[in-house]
């Protein structure tokens, strides 16, 4: 019923006496909108560290995150953002707790060669060829 509404093919007539309605759309606009969310993650087998906390209060955004660079250090962003002044961000960096370990290049001592694969199945050719029935057009 609803292909109805927007003019669409119908496969099937509509059953006598079924009444059509339109369905209008729900105005939802919240003129003081407000939110407060927040995640962290400490993830010690990836050492993933990052967190992030945002609230919104009307149109007035204020919100902070962090996460471990990869020299170990912190990077910390406060940021807000309104109608006045737009988006503006502070970014501050906290020196490494611990020291990263920083592994070394691996080296080859010799170069490295690859066996070939023998090959375990071929793609069939095409099952037909085109032709041409050779009629002459006067």
């Amino acid at each position: 019923m609803i292909a109805a509404a927007h003019g669409a093919f119908l496969h099937h007539p509509i059953p006598a006496g079924a009444v059509l309605t339109v369905a209008k759309p729900v105005d939802s606009h919240d003129p003081n909108p407000q939110y407060n969310y927040a995640y962290n993650v400490q993830n010690a087998l990836t050492g993933d560290s990052k967190m992030q906390h945002e609230i919104r209060d009307g149109d007035v955004v204020r919100g902070s995150y962090s996460l471990v660079e990869p020299d170990g250090s912190l990077r910390v962003v406060d940021y807000t953002a309104d109608p006045v002044n737009g988006f503006n961000a502070v970014v501050r960096k906290k020196p490494a707790i611990v020291k990263v370990a920083v592994t070394a290049p691996v080296t080859l001592a010799r170069p490295l060669t690859v066996a070939p694969h023998r090959l375990l199945f071929a793609y069939p050719g095409s099952a037909y060829a085109h032709r041409t029935l050779g009629l002459i057009h006067h």
